[in-house]
């Protein structure tokens, strides 16, 4: 009888220390594209990060950092195969320089009409699966969690830009790549410059216009003081981020761990969706009731006209590399599965007969 309470009282102290026992956490660094202090790095650090803390009852936290605070921009990717990151929540365009499938999986300029229906080709239409295969052949170990873009950036520029015409002659700065590549295509001048020269820039009538930002951060930065004519809702530019974790830190996870991250991840993009939008609402609003812009929505037929160039973009870019091949045949089916773009669906079609 002894031993028994004796062997009960030990089954009893031993279950009582695991119970106790603090649960060591994971917590993932993981590097963004956002900069520290705008709207939308706040709101995915202050209002997304803790929940996934909560989620996981403390045993998976994540450190989201501002762009360049470990590495460059463009060092996220090998530095979390590496392990120096766990992880980047970041543009895939920044990678295009390593195959042309990533140019066209990163920005398909001109291509969808609005951020749901890309978001729709990552989670059904096999685009994480995609990029997923991409970085397996160019860049292995890392796991893509999943991508999607936040918003439809909206163009600044100092004079009205009406049409696809109006482009012919102005400088506009843009990244390298499929929008530079666009811009070209319609006579425009594409200027190369950082981000942070582009104020100036403008100011200084160095450029007429310029890829900029999401129309809040436009107005923020305060580019509609010079450049009074922006077009909203956007045209051309709609970047995909995605999040990735190095391979060895995905696998270190339970299954149930990789499925709070996988929910975490796709609640979080709609969420910022959501919040980004009502941004770029209450910042028109607040610039038409100032008089201080003009806002530039281009008709429908003007933007088809402008999808048509860019579809020739696209097929350039498709013909650099088997990957690239693939991620165009890939966002042609899923947008003709939509009923969108069916013309450039019949013509990859035709081409690939």
């Amino acid at each position: 009888m002894k031993l028994t309470m004796a062997v009960a009282a030990l089954v009893a102290t031993t279950a009582l220390a695991i119970v106790s026992k603090p649960v060591e956490a994971r917590a993932l660094k993981v590097q963004t594209s956002q900069n520290s202090g705008i709207s939308t790095f706040n709101f995915i650090t202050e209002k997304w990060a803790p929940k996934l803390a909560k989620m996981t009852d403390g045993a998976v936290t994540i450190d989201l950092l501002p762009i360049g605070s470990v590495v460059p921009y463009r060092d996220t990717l090998n530095a979390t195969s590496m392990g120096i990151l766990d992880g980047d929540l970041t543009a895939i365009g920044y990678f295009s320089g390593l195959d042309p499938a990533l140019a066209l999986m990163g920005d398909l300029v001109a291509g969808y009409d609005n951020p749901d229906q890309m978001q729709m080709f990552c989670e059904v239409g096999g685009g994480t699966e995609l990029l997923q295969k991409i970085y397996d052949e160019i860049n292995p170990g890392v796991h893509v969690v999943g991508c999607g873009p936040y918003n439809k950036e909206a163009l600044v520029s100092r004079v009205p830009i009406r049409a696809v015409a109006d482009f012919q002659g102005k400088k506009v700065r843009s990244p390298e790549g499929l929008p530079s590549d666009l811009f070209a295509r319609m006579e425009a001048s594409p200027v190369s410059l950082p981000q942070s020269e582009v104020f100036t820039a403008l100011d200084k009538g160095v450029v007429d216009a310029s890829d900029a930002s999401a129309y809040s951060n436009n107005q923020k930065a305060g580019m509609h003081e010079i450049a009074r004519y922006p077009i909203y809702p956007g045209i051309h530019s709609m970047s995909m981020l995605q999040f990735t974790l190095n391979q060895e830190v995905w696998d270190g996870l339970s299954e149930a761990q990789k499925a709070i991250v996988e929910t975490w991840w796709q609640a979080m993009i709609v969420d910022l969706r959501r919040f980004s939008l009502e941004e770029d609402q209450k910042a028109v609003a607040e610039d038409l009731a100032g008089g201080k812009v003009e806002i530039v929505d281009w008709p429908q037929s003007e933007r088809d006209k402008l999808r048509g160039i860019a579809q020739e973009a696209w097929k350039s870019y498709a013909d650099r590399s088997e990957l690239a091949r693939e991620a165009y045949e890939a966002h042609l089916k899923f947008m003709k599965s939509i009923g969108l773009n069916a013309d450039a669906s019949e013509a990859a079609e035709t081409s690939s007969n």
